[in-house]
């Protein structure tokens, strides 16, 4: 639609302006005469402004009968007035650049919008599946969930979904924004749109998937959908300059009349209708904006609406979540003791796991996790189970009561035991506390025999990211948690944050977001979308880790990370704060235009064609400047995000092999 409107200007501007040649042609060759040259210079130029002119005419009168009084009618009356006078080289010419600007301005546009818009050709037609034991080749909205993809080296991947065997590096760029290819393997995700590394220095091999999102319902699919409804919204700031707009056009024509009442000179009260058009004014935020959020897309930050990105631009203050978005959300088991000297560790994490296999607990996951690692014999799940929410669960396994659990629930257990030993549990608790690990405890039949101790550990762009956001002038960064405190104060220190509120609910979370922004701080909430949605709903600007680029992070929060990155916050904040300088400068270049030419046509007698020129020259200018912001462009010194800091991406599995086995749990410490 859009191109063949465009293909519709260019055959216009062709048609205006091979009869703006020959009109010329006639009159300095005076062919065959002198009157019949003019003849044709009038006729020519005539029909040159009645071919250009016509569409911008049907516009005004549109924009009339709706009541509005939009540029169109500004250069409609123009281009007529100049042709009852009998000045046709200014009609031809005013219509001839105004159609030229509107094409140019198009085609400008259209590049602001190639970073979404080649997105539609990454998603292969067709997939390769398992049918009956036979591959298949299908349209690739034909996959159903569940089956099995097959993708080769070189291959572009149809569809959502998780590995189930075979190894490939992937370049996931169009979902991430990472330039890096990233290590795929079993129990890793991948998306629609991605493709095979097939280099001579790749060890890429054939990759079988388990689709889970298909056609629409992929992430590519998701992001193209929100990117092009921002690029249609609009910021309080355009909206504030339209309103502005449709009081300065009637405006205009009441300076013309006044012109022509003063000068009693036609022309000149026409010139001014025609410079005066707030043309540059009116596309200056559109544009900024369009480019600024295609810009983000690139870098795979999901910007949801120019108001957020103007809202990116004035955030002093940051508050984090600390389970899944500062650290990486994927507990580990740390460290393990016997508490009994009838058990050996491995016994421990036995009676754990048999307890946790009916649990869906997060704390389950790294304790079943490292007992499979281990090898260690695990029923299918236990004879019964009874949870004890947010303190632990008690089990039932071949006459053996097994209970698993924060030392709160098990405090009765801890006090059964002498001093001296209930005085070294504490003392163990204590030392894990204060590293940041939560601690959980292990009884069999009554009696205490081992402690767990279970670590989420930071991500390793947290700290850099947060000493680069001090360095933008974010001076409030704030910890929200509901794990313990000292938890909550050890995984503080290690990030550099000393603003740290821990043992919180989702409420308090929304609390604390409520009263930062009353104190007229511009604030920031990042987290996971869920849990925390009370408090990114409340925020300035609600940010979410998209870990890959889940559903919910796709669709709630105001912008969306698609990386687990958080230098991309980082480069939000600056991409934004380069945005709203760009827009400054637009609106500086329109209005000083606007004001020139006002003062050319009264005091230095500015023609009509002259002055439409070089209005339609600073649209152009507007929108080249606007279109900057789709360079890649580096942070300043010592800003830069995790990644180009050489730091490994955090969905390497080379960096972390076990993100492969252990499964995203949330917010899991301190829960128990």
């Amino acid at each position: 639609m859009k191109n063949s409107l465009l293909r519709r200007r260019v055959t216009i501007l062709a048609a205006a302006a091979t009869l703006i040649l020959i009109g010329w042609l006639a009159r300095w060759f005076t062919i065959p005469t002198e009157g019949t040259a003019q003849i044709i210079y009038a006729s020519a130029m005539i029909l040159a402004a009645i071919i250009a002119g016509a569409g911008i005419a049907r516009r005004a009168v549109q924009d009339i009968a709706a009541r509005r009084l939009g540029i169109e009618t500004l250069v409609t009356i123009a281009v007529s007035g100049a042709l009852i006078i009998g000045e046709y080289w200014e009609a031809a010419a005013v219509a001839f650049l105004f159609v030229l600007g509107a094409a140019l301005e198009a085609a400008t546009l259209n590049r602001t919008r190639d970073a979404v818009g080649k997105l539609l050709d990454l998603t292969p037609n067709t997939a390769t599946v398992v049918r009956n034991g036979q591959q298949v080749e299908i349209d690739a909205y034909d996959v159903e969930p569940g089956e099995e993809v097959l993708v080769k080296a070189g291959g572009r991947i149809p569809v959502d979904g998780d590995v189930i065997a075979g190894y490939a590096t992937v370049d996931d760029s169009s979902i991430t924004g990472e330039s890096a290819p990233a290590e795929k393997t079993q129990g890793t995700k991948v998306f629609a749109g991605t493709t095979l590394a097939s280099t001579a220095t790749t060890t890429s091999t054939l990759l079988r998937i388990r689709a889970t999102g298909i056609g629409d319902d992929t992430t590519l699919a998701r992001i193209i959908e929100r990117v092009e409804e921002a690029q249609e919204s609009k910021a309080p700031a355009q909206r504030t300059m339209e309103k502005f707009a449709s009081r300065y056009t009637p405006a205009v024509v009441i300076l013309a009349l006044i012109a022509f009442v003063f000068t009693r000179n036609i022309e000149t009260a026409l010139t001014l209708l025609v410079i005066a058009c707030p043309g540059a004014l009116v596309i200056s935020m559109p544009v900024t904006f369009v480019a600024g959020i295609g810009r983000a897309a690139q870098r795979g930050i999901l910007v949801k609406g120019g108001q957020y990105l103007e809202s990116a631009a004035k955030i002093d203050t940051v508050a984090f979540d600390k389970t899944g978005t500062l650290t990486r959300g994927r507990p580990e088991l740390a460290h393990l003791v016997a508490l009994s000297s009838d058990m050996t560790e491995l016994e421990v994490l036995q009676w754990a796991a048999i307890a946790e296999t009916g649990s869906e607990h997060p704390l389950a996951v790294p304790i079943l996790s490292a007992a499979r690692a281990r090898n260690l014999d695990l029923p299918a799940h236990a004879d019964s189970v009874q949870t004890h929410p947010g303190l632990g669960i008690t089990a039932h396994w071949q006459g053996r009561e097994i209970t698993v659990g924060n030392p709160k629930f098990l405090q009765p257990t801890m006090n059964a035991l002498p001093a001296a030993a209930r005085s070294d549990v504490d003392a163990l608790i204590t030392q894990h506390t204060t590293a940041g690990r939560t601690t959980v405890l292990v009884a069999l039949d009554g009696a205490l025999i081992g402690l767990l101790a279970i670590a989420d550990s930071p991500r390793l762009t947290s700290r850099p990211a947060i000493a680069a956001l001090r360095r933008l002038g974010v001076s409030g960064i704030v910890m929200l948690t509901g794990d313990d405190s000292r938890v909550a104060h050890a995984v503080g220190s290690e990030l550099g944050i000393t603003d740290i509120r821990a043992e919180m609910l989702p409420e308090d979370k929304l609390t604390v977001v409520e009263n930062l922004r009353s104190s007229g701080r511009g604030t920031a909430m990042i987290g996971d979308g869920v849990n925390d949605a009370p408090a990114l709903a409340s925020a300035d600007l609600g940010v979410a880790m998209g870990g890959g680029g889940t559903a919910v992070a796709v669709e709630t929060a105001d912008v969306a990370l698609m990386t687990d990155d958080l230098g991309r916050l980082v480069e939000l904040i600056h991409l934004a704060r380069r945005t709203r300088t760009v827009l400054i400068q637009n609106v500086v270049i329109a209005l000083a235009t606007v004001f020139l030419l006002i003062a050319g046509v009264l005091f230095a007698g500015t023609t009509m064609a002259v002055g439409m020129l070089v209005h339609e020259i600073s649209v152009l200018v507007v929108v080249a400047n606007a279109v900057r912001l789709l360079r890649a462009r580096p942070l300043p010194r010592g800003m830069a995000h995790g990644t180009s800091l050489g730091l490994p991406d955090e969905s390497d599995s080379r960096a972390h092999p076990e993100r492969a086995s252990v499964p995203d749990v949330g917010a899991a410490a301190g829960s128990r």
